[in-house]
Formats: C-alpha cells, structure tokens, sequence
C-alpha cells in the first residue's frame, strides 16, 4: 500500500469513528407489549403501517454520518477510487431501508411508514409493522461488521402476530497491513455490502415464510 493511499485510508476511518455505532437498544423499546397473541393470520391483500424502532431511528443517522465521511473522503485524490467507492456504497443509508419497504411491498396491498403510533391508528391499517434494524461498519477502532433487520407484525389491536427477520456478522481483516493492494483492500470494504445484502436475502425469506405460513393456516381452517 503507498503511504498516500495508507494516509487517505486513514483519514476516511478516523472520521468515520465520529459516526459512532448506536447502542442496539433493548428489545422492550422496539415492540408492542401484546396482552395476547393475536388470532389474525397475514394476507395479501392486506394494508400495513410501519413504525420504525428507536434502534432504526439511531441507525439510519449513523449510516448518514458514515456516508457523509466517506463521500468527502472520496474527493481525496490520494485514494484509490475503488477503495472510495466501496465505502461509499456499503454506506448507502437508503439500501436497507429501501430493500426492506420493496419486500413488504411486495407481500402486501400497500404500506405506508408513519411518523408515530397515533397517526397509525388513525389510518386504521390492516397490520402494524415495528421495523427494527441495526448495522455496524468498520472504522479505525473496529473490524466487527453487523447487520440486523426484524419486522414485528401486530393487528390492528396491537396483538403480536410474528416476526420476520435476517442477520449477519462478521470480523473484517484489517486493512492496516502494509503491502496490501489497493484491490483487495477494496473488496475487504466491499464484504461489508455483501454482509448487509445477505442479511436482507435472509429476511426476505423469512417473510415470504411467515406470510405463507398464515395462508395455509387460514385455507385450512375454511
């Protein structure tokens, strides 16, 4: 590795310690504290509100501090652009959450993401969703790379119904070893896309599980 390209790297992981990962807060603030089960099963031709978890909240602000840094790093000539451009991407604050919204969509009716509780309850949807996510990128002080994603589906009385969900972690070689080429260094960054896209693939899969598995319920209770 050249030290200009050593000084750069530097530079773009030392800022992106300021985007510190959020704490993943406890489970009691991300969902609904259901009385019973409820007896709904999931359906198609649902409609479906989403609120996000604190825990998505502070995540999505991270992910716009990181992104932020590693744009800015990206205008340092001294940076290799595939190393740039990999942080960049695997940084995207938008790439969870809009893969996330595209699977429900594709399960249900319509969804629609509120601001708060009460303006979902008074929209009256079929379903409530709690999306929860979480990740963790690598900085100058870690190489631990997470990432989380559960939606926690509720009635329209706030009864829990199921979760789906997806996960991965990772612990990232270091990119600080001398005589790395700018190359593979790129595509240790690019592991952590791959992380939070396996993840999502993972997710998918587990909600196309649960909204099947209440079709089959229902058809054979009729």
């Amino acid at each position: 590795m050249r030290i200009s390209t050593l000084l750069a790297l530097v530079a773009i992981l030392t800022g992106s310690v300021v985007a510190t990962a959020p704490a993943y807060a406890a489970e009691q603030s991300c969902h609904f504290l259901s009385v019973v089960d409820s007896t709904i099963g999931l359906q198609h031709a649902q409609s479906v509100g989403v609120l996000y978890s604190e825990n998505t909240l502070n995540t999505l602000e991270y992910l716009e501090q990181y992104h932020s840094v590693a744009l800015n790093g990206a205008k340092n000539p001294a940076l290799d652009s595939r190393i740039s451009n990999a942080f960049v991407n695997s940084s995207d604050p938008k790439l969870a959450i809009n893969w996330l919204m595209g699977s429900l969509q594709k399960e249900f009716a319509s969804v629609t993401v509120y601001d708060n509780l009460d303006a979902l309850v008074q929209a009256r949807p079929d379903v409530v969703v709690m999306l929860d996510t979480y990740s963790q990128l690598v900085s100058k002080r870690n190489n631990q790379v997470e990432a989380r994603f559960m939606a926690k589906f509720y009635d329209s009385n706030l009864q829990y119904i199921g979760k789906a969900e997806g996960s991965r972690e990772q612990q990232m070689p270091s990119v600080w070893v001398h005589g790395k080429a700018a190359p593979e260094i790129a595509a240790q960054i690019d592991q952590q896309t791959e992380l939070q896209l396996n993840a999502l693939k993972q997710f998918d899969a587990s909600l196309k599980a649960l909204v099947s598995s209440s079709e089959v319920a229902r058809l054979a209770n009729n």
